[in-house]
């Protein structure tokens, strides 16, 4: 491959436009049902349609395969900031503290945690790509797309085709429901008699128990991504948690109605109680896996090693400097110890490495899990120190998630011949690119966390993890109502049992516990359309497979994207307005 075709202007500033303009999907996608996209594909699809649109045009010269590779790596990165806490930590500790941070202090704090995930993954590549090379699932197909994309100039256009008018639907649909003309949201038919606690009052409808269909083109190509088994656990932990535990609580009393109205639901009162059985079911599931693969990695032998590419001494010192900023950040913005805030950096790269291994064999970042851990960690070290706790569990999760997504840039990279450096380089600015734009976008959206999040419009899912971790943490379950801890208790259970049986029989014969657990702390209305685009994406890959691998995931990026944009669009205008 061509050297000098690499990290040229156009690369770099193509790969921070796209990033710039796909970070607000990630994060308006993370608030809402707590899940973020990868657009390294879809930055490709773009980048490359774009020139060689340009090119045909006499304008420019085609984008070389190795520039593809830095305009990707550049995108993802920036759009991949989330991992940084924007839709996790940083909003739990502002719903805990009364307000958010200023603008230029979560600026710095979010591009500290993911500058350091960069050097980290540079420190693991050796080990883990080259000496011994694990599947990355998504690095390696991003480097399938690189390849096929450059070889076939037409097909390349076709799917740019797709995803745009994927896109450009999507996008409309969700301006027309976000203002005058809102479209149907069909219930179930469902309607329960008042009964028990709430005796005498009105039936109980499929809308007050968000059982209805939500017309969101955007959870649908998520759902057509994610795959028919998580989307068919979203449905049974919706129809478990709404259906059955949510009535059954109204009558007992433990669980409290909204507003006497059929057409109104009764997310934001019932969600105080089903939050704590669908965070056990999440914590304890993830947590099960994380030890089954550490287990299975210590089995299997790991080591890093020293890489032999000539830059160990960059390496060392961008780690360095990289540590330092977090824990300057940490102390500054935060006022932590500054031992504390030591402590949370060699956590986080131990942390970051497990997860490295867990994304090399699974494709999937256990950066949930990675949180967890990390939290269970400040709770023993600082009790009592909710700031400390969230603060601490951000930079290993931070870490985890920039260091994960570079390992599969690496991952593609090497697939093609790239330069590590270069692609380093890329990360560095679609950082600090997304660092700003994230920031930015998140502040405009969520100008009030305490009362805006965990609502039925920003469910925040992952946001209700992570405060709930550190409330109890700081009070310990002891303040809980007796019905929530034996909820929470029997739930836990629940999540190590399905893991170990999967770990045990496979995947196919056990639902995903994630996904029940997520199912219970978002809206069903949300679940049931996961669930509709899973199962239209499981029918079309089955019945026209060649179809499914040209343009499913152009389809649903496009999908995911327009309706982000638009989405992002609107609720931005309303603030400013």
């Amino acid at each position: 491959m061509d050297r000098h075709r690499q990290l040229s202007a156009r690369a770099l500033l193509g790969g921070a436009l796209l990033g710039a303009l796909l970070t607000p999907c990630n994060v308006y996608a993370g608030l809402k049902i707590g899940w973020s996209f990868n657009i390294s594909i879809v930055a490709l699809l773009i980048a490359s349609g774009l020139w060689a649109l340009l090119a045909r045009l006499r304008l420019s010269a085609p984008l070389a395969i190795g520039e593809g590779n830095i305009t990707q790596t550049t995108a993802s990165s920036a759009a991949n900031i989330i991992s940084g806490g924007l839709v996790a930590p940083i909003p739990a500790l502002a719903m805990l503290s009364g307000g958010n941070l200023p603008a230029v202090e979560l600026i710095a704090w979010v591009f500290a945690v993911s500058f350091l995930g960069i050097w980290v993954a540079w420190y693991l590549r050796a080990g883990l790509i080259v000496r011994t090379p694990l599947p990355f699932p998504t690095g390696r197909a991003t480097a399938e797309a690189l390849q096929e994309m450059f070889r076939q100039g037409r097909e390349a256009r076709l799917r740019l085709r797709v995803l745009l008018g994927a896109g450009a639907l999507a996008a409309a649909l969700k301006w027309l429901d976000s203002g005058r003309w809102a479209l149907p949201r069909p219930g179930l038919g469902v309607e329960l008699p008042a009964a028990g606690a709430l005796a005498g009052g009105a039936a109980i409808s499929a809308k007050n128990l968000t059982l209805s269909l939500d017309p969101s083109l955007m959870l649908a190509g998520f759902g057509a991504i994610i795959g028919v088994r998580a989307g068919l656990s979203l449905l049974l932990g919706a129809l478990i948690a709404w259906a059955l535990l949510g009535p059954l609580g109204l009558y007992q009393g433990f669980i409290l109605p909204g507003a006497t109205d059929p057409a109104a639901s009764w997310f934001g009162t019932m969600i105080e109680w089903l939050l704590w059985p669908g965070v056990a079911l999440l914590v304890a599931a993830t947590l099960t896996r994380l030890v089954l693969q550490l287990r299975a990695a210590h089995a299997a032998g790991t080591g890093t090693g020293r890489n032999d590419d000539g830059a160990t001494l960059h390496r060392a010192l961008g780690l360095a400097l990289a540590s330092a900023l977090v824990v300057l950040a940490q102390t500054q913005i935060f006022g932590i110890h500054w031992l504390l805030a030591l402590l949370a950096v060699p956590i986080a790269f131990v942390l970051a490495m497990v997860a490295a291994r867990v994304v090399g064999e699974t494709g999937i970042p256990p950066i949930g899990a990675i949180g967890k851990v990390s939290q269970l960690g400040s709770g023993i070290t600082a009790p009592g120190d909710q700031t400390a706790n969230l603060v601490g569990a951000n930079v290993a999760g931070g870490a985890a998630g920039q260091s994960a997504d570079l390992l599969n840039d690496f991952k593609a990279g090497h697939a093609i011949g790239a330069t590590p450096g270069y692609q380093v380089i890329a990360q560095c600015l679609g950082v600090a690119v997304g660092s700003v734009v994230g920031s930015l976008v998140y502040l405009r959206l969520i100008p009030d966390p305490a009362t805006m999040l965990i609502t039925e419009q920003w469910p925040a899912p992952a946001v209700a993890t992570w405060k709930v971790v550190a409330e109890t943490l700081d009070q310990g379950l002891a303040a809980l109502p007796p019905s929530a801890l034996a909820a929470l208790l029997l739930a836990a259970g629940c999540g190590v049992v399905l893991t170990l049986l999967e770990h045990r029989h496979g995947p196919r014969r056990v639902p995903s516990a994630p996904a029940l657990g997520l199912a219970m702390v978002i809206p069903a209305s949300l679940s049931l359309t996961l669930c509709l685009g899973s199962l239209v994406g499981h029918a079309l890959a089955r019945y026209r497979p060649r179809l499914a691998e040209r343009f499913l995931l152009a389809a649903a990026a496009g999908l995911i994207a327009g309706e982000s944009l638009s989405g992002v669009t609107r609720a931005l205008l309303g603030v400013l307005g």
